[in-house]
């Protein structure tokens, strides 16, 4: 377990793991600026301002570009964020198109999806955070006048604990299928911990659920040595967290061949052929070679 983690910690949009939340957000209101966008989603910028984090809001605001950084300048930071925003906004309307109709969002953070997306009548979205998190966000949305597209439904506790229970309170329904999105969330979580939610998302799916998340294939992904660069390069943003505080390490089991020993049809999507599918050119640095494998997995429970 990291050093900066303990059992029962907990966090809003502006501290912790929760202010990672934050910084992603951050992306994906740059990502929606401009005359010809690489996204749209008009609620980014308004949330990152209502947290309050300046290094963020500087990032928005076009005060802090680090152009010689290939993988975290301006450019580089939209179109990475692009790459994994359409994936996962793809994965969701491609579900609701072939008539799934209930979603579950885990570790919703700052998304945003379930107030941008066109939701096809009659879907239950479910976002599943810590309770300051999800209360922040809807407060600021409400106090924003957005209004969710689906019926969201949105269930405050840490993954770490019984959320489905939690989630079976709110309505949820083991009986139809589900697409389930598992976000920017795996190295947040104890390995031990990841095999669960797994596990729990498997029992909860009923035939024809879809799944999508992240695979690094690379066991040393997240070394003492490869997270110290990522605090270097956040510091220098002015973001003041040790990602060695925020991610578990330790073995884990291996994405792609945990979900398909356990009834699930995967296929995973190398960051690399996201990029080029959408225009992109793959920024190479040492940085970028350490994730260069990731793939975004989307799977099918048989």
């Amino acid at each position: 377990m990291s050093k900066g983690r303990t059992d029962g910690d907990s966090w809003g949009p502006a501290a912790s793991v929760g202010a990672t939340a934050t910084m992603v957000a951050a992306s994906r209101a740059v990502a929606s600026q401009g005359p010809d966008p690489l996204l749209d989603d008009p609620f980014a910028d308004p949330l990152v301002r209502a947290v309050g984090l300046e290094p963020f809001i500087r990032i928005i605001d076009g005060e802090l570009d680090f152009e010689d950084d290939a993988l975290f300048n301006r450019k580089a930071r939209a179109q990475q964020i692009t790459v994994r925003t359409r994936f996962f906004d793809d994965f969701f309307t491609g579900a609701a198109a072939d008539g799934i109709r209930q979603a579950v969002i885990l570790a919703s953070g700052l998304d945003t999806r379930a107030y941008r997306l066109r939701w096809p009548a009659g879907t239950v979205v479910y976002e599943i955070d810590q309770p300051q998190v999800l209360a922040f966000k809807t407060d600021t949305l409400a106090n924003l006048g957005a209004e969710p597209t689906a019926r969201r439904r949105a269930i405050a506790i840490d993954l770490r604990d019984d959320w489905p229970a939690a989630l079976a309170e709110g309505g949820f329904d083991v009986a139809r299928p589900t697409a389930w999105s598992a976000e920017g969330l795996l190295p947040y979580l104890p390995p031990e911990a990841q095999d669960r939610l797994f596990d729990n998302i498997t029992a909860l799916s009923a035939p024809g659920s879809r799944l999508a998340t992240e695979h690094v294939p690379d066991p040393n992904a997240f070394s003492d040595e490869r997270l110290a660069r990522i605090s270097e390069r956040w510091q220098r943003f002015g973001f003041d967290l040790d990602a060695a505080d925020l991610f578990y390490r330790g073995e884990r089991k291996v994405v792609v061949d945990y979900l398909s020993s356990h009834g699930w049809e995967v296929t995973a999507n190398p960051a690399r052929d996201l990029y080029a599918r959408n225009g992109f050119d793959f920024p190479e640095d040492e940085m970028a070679a350490t994730f260069g494998e990731l793939s975004y997995v989307a799977a099918t429970l048989k």
